[in-house]
């Protein structure tokens, strides 16, 4: 393997701003014989020759203006790098990675994520849903990921020490397209036996706690379908195929949403939501922001 002597090419990158070694010479503190033969060095390495002389000028050439591109955007990353650690703010956005619970709604993560852009500093969200809960919380310990999002706790089974924020929590309300609702809303919750039900997919735990719920009431509901994705279950919901349920905190948006009715609600049907990450003390702005936002506004009144 080929190693990059990253000392020539910083030498090469002031040299090709300054647009000459006597003023690189002046920036670097070096001597001219220095810098020049450092550029000779990383010219041989290369294999291409990165400046052609006009005159008392030096002209990059093809292979030095892609080399200069590249330089440029390893030392401004060398710079972002040093400011990161240091916590001084930098010219580019503020990067978060979301790893999302995919059977969490999405409306709900949508009011999570706001208030990072919210933030004085621009913010760049690359929210992911491609993985289980378990796989992410994974990823926190590589630095891949910088929060995960989940209806429930980092398990004890993981090999990695998280630390997880209870969001906040609510109910749950039972919805369905306006004509099942009405037939069965009067007699809720024993209405729902043996009716069509849409249920969560099995690894999440608003599944857990619907199913004991239904046993303590002994309710026996048909169900017709599983989804992980709680988005395409409030689709087939609206169509008439079945009852769905939702956190009661967005209960206003699915009605809105999807033109659906309300057909009952249950407090013991408890839904939770946390922020998982590896940090003790969460230092990331945007995920400061997301905790606190959840608390004192999306929660504040459940």
């Amino acid at each position: 393997m080929e190693w990059l002597n990253y000392h020539h090419l910083l030498y090469f990158w002031v040299v090709a701003k300054e647009g000459s070694i006597v003023r690189a010479s002046a920036e670097l503190h070096l001597a001219h014989p220095t810098i020049s033969g450092q550029i000779h060095r990383l010219e041989e390495v290369l294999g291409e020759k990165l400046f052609t002389r006009r005159g008392r000028r030096l002209v990059l050439t093809e292979a030095g203006h892609i080399a200069f591109r590249y330089a440029d955007e390893i030392f401004s990353l060398g710079r972002e790098f040093v400011d990161t650690l240091k916590g001084r703010a930098s010219g580019r956005p503020l990067r978060l990675v979301v790893g999302v619970a995919d059977v969490l709604p999405p409306s709900l993560v949508r009011r999570f994520l706001e208030p990072a852009f919210r933030l004085d500093q621009p913010v760049q969200v690359i929210c992911r849903a491609d993985k289980s809960v378990q796989e992410f919380v994974a990823e926190l310990a590589l630095h891949r990921v910088d929060i995960v999002i989940a209806d429930g706790p980092a398990g004890s089974g993981i090999p990695v020490r998280a630390f997880s924020r209870l969001l906040g929590e609510c109910g749950t309300t039972f919805f369905a397209a306006p004509k099942l609702a009405a037939s069965i809303r009067r007699k809720f919750p024993h209405s729902l036996d043996k009716t069509p039900f849409l249920l969560p997919g099995a690894p999440s735990m608003v599944r857990r706690a619907l199913e004991q719920w239904l046993d303590s009431q002994e309710i026996r509901p048909r169900i017709i379908a599983e989804f992980d994705d709680s988005a395409l279950a409030k689709d087939f919901g609206k169509e008439g195929m079945g009852v769905f349920a939702a956190p009661t905190v967005i209960e206003a948006e699915v009605l809105h949403q999807y033109r659906v009715r309300v057909v009952g609600r249950s407090e013991a049907v408890r839904q939770q939501f946390y922020a998982i990450s590896v940090e003790r003390k969460i230092k990331h702005p945007a995920v400061v922001a997301i905790c606190e936002a959840a608390k004192q506004n999306i929660f504040a009144g459940s």
